[in-house]
């Protein structure tokens, strides 16, 4: 079984859908994501129905401009805060995984903000450019940047 079977929680934030600047044309990526998550949740064997998704946007309705079809979807507006995200993510990760143990909004902006202060110095030691982050680069320093400050 795929790691993206076994996985119950989906976030995707819509609010990536923009113009690409040298093509003028969207970029579909995020909506292309929700949509195979709903469709194995709705599809795929039992074990998938019970997956949970969280869509978030910048604006509470932005979204039906091109993707009308989720409506009826409880889509959480952010207004491009990451602040907001972070609270918006906590709180449904708490409620739907019922887990107790999750510190709050506060906690996780403040190691937020401490995490982006020590990027640049974290960069310079893997002499890698903090503006030119691949994912797996961003995955990589924050496991270990996680594992050493606590």
């Amino acid at each position: 079984m795929s790691s993206a079977e076994q996985c119950r929680f989906g976030i995707n934030d819509l609010s990536a859908v923009t113009l690409d600047a040298a093509t003028g044309l969207p970029r579909f990526n995020m909506p292309l994501e929700l949509g195979l998550f709903f469709g194995c949740k709705r599809f795929g064997p039992k074990n998938q129905s019970r997956k949970r998704a969280l869509v978030l946007d910048t604006g509470q309705y932005r979204y039906r401009a091109f993707i009308s079809d989720i409506s009826g979807q409880d889509i959480r507006a952010h207004g491009a805060n990451p602040e907001r995200v972070i609270r918006e993510i906590r709180d449904w990760l708490r409620m739907a995984s019922k887990r107790t143990t999750l510190p709050g909004g506060a906690q996780i902006i403040e190691r937020y903000h401490r995490f982006q202060l020590d990027l640049p110095d974290l960069c310079a030691v893997l002499n890698l450019e903090p503006d030119r982050l691949t994912f797996f680069d961003v995955s990589t320093i924050i496991t270990g940047w996680l594992r050493t400050s606590r």
